[in-house]
């Protein structure tokens, strides 16, 4: 590490998503509190531009466009000292093509996650979390002890009142074998109203569905599913005393805003690394399945048939956990 002090400027790369970025946070952070006259750059997919738009540990960001050619020739015009790629693929290997910049770049663990999925032979028990894999992309360089970062103009307003008891469900995600039953959120709505808690629902443009069906189902719950505006999310979620969700974007968000989290693991496991950075939560999964894990980014339908990863965590021992998990 000691070559890093030569180091004045580096361009970070991972195009997405939600959640694959919030988890380079740490690794922002970490360089800037450990280099703070270096200059770090970001790249990624404009969709996401507000996960790190605000970041004040970084000088630019670049948005990603369909036009590769003309990116490419910004980062090679540049000059970086040293590019980090953590998306590693096709694309960020195109977008780098045209400079000669050291490049250091995240390893993927392919052939780990293939043996255990496939196989179930698992080599991944002594991984650590992403933001920590993300960071050994720099041999020698630790993280600080703090979580993910998201950061929001002080202008942005709540959408809730202060002072409620609110519990917030994020129950989309992007494939089916990642979301708790949808009709478990309506069940687990029930439990919460009665016992004075004031439910709020969180997602995006793919989870409007599921979260109108919660709305409709259970007309108490405060719908602020939106068209993925993340910033107002977050601000909102940080009225919540903590948020049930899948293992999804969403879940990662609410780790930014430092809100406890109470999480659902289907498909996927823990060793895949994607688990809730130095943040407050419980991680409910059913380890009595041998088919687990079936995949390691989800399916869109359980590939034997009975869904019993989601379905054998029943509303009673997710309201069980979230009692635990706020007077822990």
């Amino acid at each position: 590490m000691s070559n890093f002090n030569k180091i004045n400027t580096i361009l970070v790369i991972r195009l997405s998503s939600l959640g694959d970025i919030l988890l380079t946070t740490p690794l922002i952070r970490s360089l800037k509190g450990q280099y703070p006259n270096m200059k770090i750059d970001f790249l990624l997919k404009e969709e996401y531009k507000d996960t790190v738009q605000y970041n004040p540990y970084l000088r630019k960001v670049y948005l990603l466009n369909e036009n590769y050619d003309e990116l490419a020739g910004i980062i090679s015009k540049n000059k970086y000292d040293l590019i980090i790629d953590l998306q590693n693929n096709f694309r960020s290997h195109k977008l780098t093509r045209k400079t000669w910049t050291k490049k250091m770049r995240f390893k993927k663990q392919d052939l780990k996650k293939f043996l255990l999925v496939k196989f179930k032979i698992n080599t991944m028990k002594d991984l650590p979390q992403i933001p920590v894999r993300y960071s050994n992309t720099i041999k020698g360089f630790n993280l600080d002890d703090k979580g993910l970062d998201i950061f929001v103009p002080e202008n942005k307003v709540t959408n809730l009142t202060e002072g409620k008891n609110y519990i917030g469900l994020a129950p989309g995600s992007r494939h089916f074998t990642k979301m708790w039953p949808g009709y478990y959120y309506i069940y687990l709505c029930k439990m919460l109203t009665v016992n004075d808690f004031n439910v709020v629902l969180f997602g995006g443009q793919k989870d409007k569905e599921v979260c109108s069906e919660i709305s409709k189902l259970f007309p108490a719950a405060i719908n602020l599913c939106n068209e993925d505006n993340i910033l107002q999310t977050v601000t909102d979620m940080k009225k919540c005393r903590a948020i049930v969700c899948n293992d999804s974007g969403l879940m990662h968000a609410a780790c930014a805003a430092g809100v406890p989290v109470v999480s659902f693991f289907g498909s996927t496991v823990k060793e895949f690394g994607f688990t809730p950075y130095n943040n407050k939560n419980l991680i409910l999964e059913n380890n009595s399945l041998s088919c687990r894990p079936c995949s390691h980014i989800g399916r869109e339908k359980c590939p034997k048939s009975h869904f019993n990863c989601m379905k054998e965590i029943t509303p009673q021992l997710a309201f069980k956990n979230i009692n635990l998990l706020l007077n822990t």
